[in-house]
């Protein structure tokens, strides 16, 4: 009876469950009954947290949208199940007792990402298509929270954020393998490289860009300390593999990407003021805003198509606005996104209403063989742009002052960082090199809206905010 007594919830649901279970076959519903690997998830996420949040890592280079098999919604299993169940766990636990530290809230990441979470809220209201934007704020909802505020309580020890970053690169190194084995049967050809590396990734773009992006934190990881010879070896084998992997995705923003964190690595190393890398970013940018006539004419002569499976040749095929389709669909959406903050430039069209609306403005001598009349082809192409549709002029400064408050407070705590503390200053420098791939990449597309980017970019950022925060306590000390 006392077992009884004290296990009466355990014996209620595995009843229940039981129950449900006879009820779902008899309805050739059967499927449903995997609900209880859903509910170990659960268990697990609530009395060994820790280590749940941590697995998110792994899962997130592996987990799969099961929108290919519902033909309803879209769902990427089993990453979004657990940040929506942590999301709620964090409301629940800072209610009863704040688990966040206040100078968290403090934060110039946390409050421009708060006023941005705010203005998409606001605009939600004021969309064109309401529903639409307010499960586009749910959705942010729980890649920021979980990832963001309760990635900065885990990670606030140091060796969670090395168990993190290497849980990420197995994931990782093991979705590149599958992709590599499955091109090799198409001998690496540059057209099945648009597909292979399906169900994991959508495409070659996404998949690009996420391996790009951890190519400097496994570059960070085998410099960060002296590590036992097989781990050395490992190390070098990931890097050896992701390396091919980001040849072989055929991806020229990816490997741009990777030349402009090159850059930032000088910048860096030669400890060139933020102030002056901004400023010299703002000038620049006004330059090329003044002089774009003259450019896209220069632009035009170049003829080298993004087909060609040649390095040289498709990386000079990535400024080839007269013939290569995708580089011409692209400037189509731009344009389109640019029209459309015309039309409503303070609050935008709405969060998540771009695909939706874009049809209508797309110019007929803008239009390519890949475009089509009903805009159903996805989003703006472009982290900045997007927002500035959708959120208007505001979206699109809180967008570009998330990523400035990201590296300003990035490069300053690694160049504050204590210079004997070699192996978390490796790490920071790898994080800060690792976020420039994805931001730069950010100009020619968008994947936040995704758990492959979302995942890996808010934890890095929850990393900097807890590190930060343990520098003051030193200092403080």
């Amino acid at each position: 009876m006392q077992f009884i007594r004290q296990y009466s919830w355990h014996l209620l649901a595995g009843l229940a469950y039981i129950l449900l279970s006879i009820f779902l076959i008899w309805k050739d519903q059967s499927y449903f009954t995997l609900f209880p690997f859903g509910l170990l998830a659960v268990y697990f996420a609530i009395y060994y947290s820790e280590w749940t949040f941590l697995s998110l890592a792994f899962f997130t280079p592996l987990s799969i949208n099961i929108e290919e098999w519902t033909d309803s919604f879209g769902l990427f299993i089993p990453t979004e199940p657990l940040l929506v169940g942590f999301m709620l766990l964090f409301l629940v636990l800072q209610i009863k007792k704040p688990l966040i530290h206040s100078e968290i809230w403090k934060n110039p990441i946390v409050i421009v990402v708060g006023l941005y979470l705010c203005w998409v809220l606001i605009t939600s209201i004021t969309s064109s298509n309401p529903l639409v934007s307010i499960k586009f704020l749910i959705s942010r909802l729980w890649f920021i929270i979980p990832i963001l505020l309760l990635g900065s309580y885990f990670f606030s020890k140091t060796k969670n954020i090395r168990i993190f970053l290497w849980l990420f690169a197995i994931g990782m190194v093991i979705s590149i393998s599958y992709t590599l084995i499955l091109h090799a049967g198409y001998n690496f050809g540059e057209k099945e490289s648009h597909w292979v590396m399906w169900p994991f990734f959508k495409d070659h773009t996404i998949y690009g860009a996420i391996v790009a992006l951890v190519v400097p934190l496994l570059f960070g990881l085998y410099l960060s300390k002296k590590h036992p010879p097989l781990v050395q070896a490992v190390a070098i084998g990931f890097i050896f593999i992701s390396l091919i992997g980001l040849y072989f995705s055929y991806t020229r923003a990816a490997w741009l990407s990777i030349m402009a964190a090159l850059g930032v690595l000088i910048l860096i190393k030669f400890r060139v003021r933020f102030s002056v890398i901004a400023t010299t970013v703002m000038i620049s940018s006004i330059i090329l805003f003044f002089s774009w006539d003259a450019i896209q004419m220069e632009l035009e002569r170049n003829k080298y198509e993004h087909t060609t499976e040649e390095f040289g040749e498709r990386l000079q095929s990535a400024t080839n606005v007269s013939t290569d389709a995708s580089n011409l669909e692209r400037i189509n959406r731009w344009t389109c996104a640019i029209e459309m903050f015309k039309e409503r430039p303070f609050f935008g069209f709405g969060p998540g209403t771009y695909s939706f609306e874009y049809a209508r403005f797309q110019h007929p001598e803008n239009l390519t063989i890949i475009s089509t009349n009903f805009g159903d082809l996805g989003n703006a192409h472009s982290e900045y742009l997007g927002p500035l549709a959708e959120m208007g002029l505001i979206g699109m400064l809180l967008m570009i002052g998330m990523v400035v408050a990201i590296f300003y407070k990035g490069i300053t705590l690694y160049n504050r960082w204590p210079a004997e503390d070699t192996e978390i200053r490796t790490l920071l420098l790898a994080i800060i090199l690792s976020l420039t791939t994805y931001f730069v990449h950010g100009i020619l597309n968008n994947f936040l809206d995704t758990d492959k980017a979302a995942i890996p970019i808010w934890g890095m950022c929850a990393m900097v905010i807890a590190l930060e925060l343990r520098l003051k306590k030193k200092i403080q000390d």
